[in-house]
């Protein structure tokens, strides 16, 4: 097929609804770099994004000096790539140094510099002499310096930044070399590290390198996902230093500074188990998603989505349902997701009829259900596999019929909310012909090929790397064919799009390897273990609350991370299995980004909306309300998690998908016909007696739906129901 034959193909197809839609939106504080900064910035980009899929394919490093580099590389990026403060879109005047800033501008760049230097010289001494030890001035005097310099150039980022979105500010180049001198250190000293890291026998320069690294984490993680993270961050790493002067079971003996810090910066701490994934799975996947973004592969999806359901009611709220769920699975970041797919959505859902708040509610809970969504699960499902040790596609297997569940629930809103209020779909002329879609549904054959290669037994690096390899095979049918100048694009793209995730993990880790030092993992254990004694469901609800609490305003990624560590042990001692316990958490981490009062992705198409954030963040809790249900199911009754007989499986099923029905009914105030107060209440039961799973309970819900579905048949006429829907 030539391409004036895929050109006449997509004409035929009818109106494109969807175009770039998949792009990654630019933040507020991205830089647009110019001229040769952008492209010495584009193949600094293309060189990370290869390494790492060398190194997972070709060459194996070993395990501290690959995550290093990965964090390192990221965090120079994420400075080259992102300013301390958000830029204007008009080039500002150029503001004449003041003399403060030019001292710092002396101190961040001289103790940079000097910093930089000494550990330069130790590895030209090895490189070009063999001098495994170099003299002692070379680490006994590298390590102040840098800790200075690099505290002069963040002051000066943040209080004298370049508001000049093409260009790289002299503090942001000199924050970037800082990453690179601690990645030197720590890699020229790797060995010794692994046996004197957070032990009296640490070294000062250890000391100064790992604070210097976590400051340089701290101040990245805050440009890229903002504050959330980084203030629950320092109030772990305050703990680790007030613990001998706080109560109960939060006491413990407090750590010494250069013990604290070099025990952070192992695979204890920040490169633990989040960084691990980042630096395999979801690396990989983020790579596959620049691939389907690269090849317009992502546009199709959402146009196939706009044919099969924009002409039925309400239809771009259920083209928001799919499409919305489908690339949020991909790329990783429900808010994010929002921005991307919600722009084209939000708009359409507004002008069939839904109100500005219910629009941005929909996106974001359908972008934040794409975490649950097999088989990618966002990076979920690769941090599960990795902290439990159970395998990949057992944990891909259980989230089957949870995500079902929940994005029927999300439908059967969107759904009962156009009935009620007598919308219509979009008209047929300016939606894309589905029939001649169809003739493109190859383009499907990357996501069919990841899930055949995860089910075949490949490992989930090789079944990546296929489908990635699928996706640039199939885009030759396409006109956008992937060829050097679009695999270049794509790992650009990867590269970009990662560093918010290679940030937040390496974050996350902070918290984890607190976690971990002090013990209060096991305190809270113990707590909820207390509680238990008095009230189990009490238990559960008070691990539901810590999970929401802890995840509220942080990426997905690093609330389940934490959630994991904080809270999934304590349920596990509670007699929870494991895999349980792990959902249990995973869930309420990823609805906390539409949890009110601090809601992510509800947050981010309000924006998008113009509506009202904590009505947004409302309407979204209630449109997701399914998902705060479905956990409590896992601990009732594990076929809900595919354990246990067909039988079992097929029942609670059945009987939780008319449950969620009713459960929206409830919501909505809609069944078979308006619904007043009282009557909601009612449904709203017999919906919670349905999704419970036992007999007894079903036949309750049954009982109740059943009644309800005849009363309204019986006496409620047709006049009745149009005045409720006014």
């Amino acid at each position: 097929m030539t391409q004036a034959d895929n050109i006449s193909a997509q004409q035929a197809a009818g109106p494109i609804v969807a175009q770039n839609v998949d792009d990654e939106p630019v933040a507020s504080n991205q830089r647009l770099h110019a001229n040769w900064t952008n492209k010495a910035i584009i193949v600094l980009c293309i060189a990370y994004t290869a390494f790492h899929i060398g190194v997972m394919n070709l060459y194996p490093l070993e395990t501290w000096t690959y995550r290093l580099i990965h964090v390192c590389g990221g965090l120079l990026l994420g400075f080259l790539i992102y300013s301390a403060v958000q830029l204007p879109v008009a080039v500002p005047e150029r503001v004449r140094r003041n003399p403060i800033e030019w001292l710092l501008l002396l101190v961040g760049v001289g103790g940079i510099g000097y910093g930089f230097a000494m550990i330069a010289y130790a590895w030209g001494a090895y490189w070009v002499a063999g001098i495994a030890r170099p003299p002692a001035f070379v680490f006994s005097t590298y390590g102040l310096p840098l800790l200075a310099g690099t505290a002069a150039a963040l002051l000066a980022a943040w209080f004298f930044p370049s508001r000049d979105r093409t260009r790289v500010d002299w503090a942001d180049y000199a924050l970037g070399v800082a990453s690179i001198a601690v990645l030197g250190y720590i890699l020229f000293n790797v060995g010794p590290l692994r046996l004197r890291a957070g032990t009296a026998m640490a070294q000062p320069a250890d000391f100064y390198a790992a604070l210097v690294g976590v400051i340089l984490i701290l101040e990245v993680t805050r440009r890229v996902a903002g504050l959330a993270l980084v203030v629950i961050a320092s109030i772990f790493i305050l703990y680790s230093f007030a613990g001998p002067y706080l109560p109960g079971f939060l006491a413990h003996r407090g750590y010494e500074a250069r013990r604290f810090f070099t025990y952070i910066f192992t695979d204890q701490g920040i490169l633990s188990d989040p960084v691990a994934v980042s630096s395999t799975y979801i690396i990989l996947f983020i790579t596959f998603a620049a691939f389907l973004q690269a090849s317009k592969v992502g546009d199709y999806f959402v146009n196939f989505a706009f044919a099969a359901a924009g002409r039925a009611r309400g239809g771009p709220a259920k083209v928001a349902v799919l499409a919305s769920g489908l690339m949020g699975m991909i790329n990783g970041t429900s808010a994010g997701n929002v921005v991307s797919t919600g722009s084209l959505t939000i708009p359409l859902m507004k002008k069939v009829g839904y109100p500005a708040k219910t629009s941005a509610a929909v996106e974001a809970a359908a972008s934040s259900g794409g975490q649950i969504m097999p088989p990618i699960m966002g990076a979920g499902a690769f941090i599960m596999a990795e902290v439990t040790g159970i395998p990949y596609t057992d944990i891909v297997i259980a989230a089957i019929i949870p995500s079902v569940l929940y994005f029927a629930s999300v439908y059967f809103m969107v759904d009962l909310q156009a009935t009620k209020l007598g919308m219509k779909g979009l008209p047929k002329e300016e939606l894309p012909v589905f029939k001649e879609l169809l003739k493109q549904v190859y383009l499907f054959i990357p996501i069919i090929m990841l899930i055949y290669t995860l089910f075949a037994g490949y490992s989930v690096i090789r079944a990546g790397t296929v489908s990635m390899m699928a996706a640039a095979v199939v885009s030759w049918l396409t006109p956008h064919r992937m060829g050097p100048r679009l695999l270049a694009k794509a790992f650009d793209i990867a590269a970009r799009m990662s560093v918010q995730l290679v940030a937040v993990c390496a974050c996350a880790g902070i918290i984890v390897g607190v976690i971990a030092l002090t013990g209060v993992g096991a305190r809270f254990s113990s707590l909820l273990l207390g509680i238990a004694e008095q009230n189990q469901l009490l238990a559960l609800f008070f691990a539901m609350c810590i999970s929401i609490v802890l995840g509220m305003g942080m990426p997905t990624t690093a609330a389940y991370a934490v959630a994991a560590a904080v809270v999934a042990p304590g349920l596990v001692n509670l007699g929870i299995p494991v895999l349980t316990a792990h959902f249990f958490v995973f869930y309420f981490a990823v609805m906390s980004a539409i949890t009110p009062p601090v809601a992510l992705a509800a947050y981010a198409g309000a924006a998008l909306a113009g509506s009202d954030p904590m009505k947004t963040s409302v309407e979204s809790f209630k449109i997701g309300l399914a998902a705060f249900v479905v956990p409590f199911m896992f601990f009732y009754s594990q076929a809900m998690l595919m354990q246990g007989t067909w039988l079992e499986i097929l029942h609670v099923f059945v009987s939780a998908s008319l449950g969620i029905y009713m459960l929206a009914a409830a919501v909505q105030g809609w069944f078979f016909g308006a619904l007043g107060a009282p009557l909601r209440l009612v449904l709203l039961a017999g919906a919670l007696s349905m999704i419970s799973g036992g007999l007894v309970s079903d036949v309750i819900g049954l009982v109740v739906g059943g009644s309800l579905f005849l009363y309204q048949r019986r006496f409620v006429t047709t006049e009745a129901i149009a005045r409720g829907v006014d």
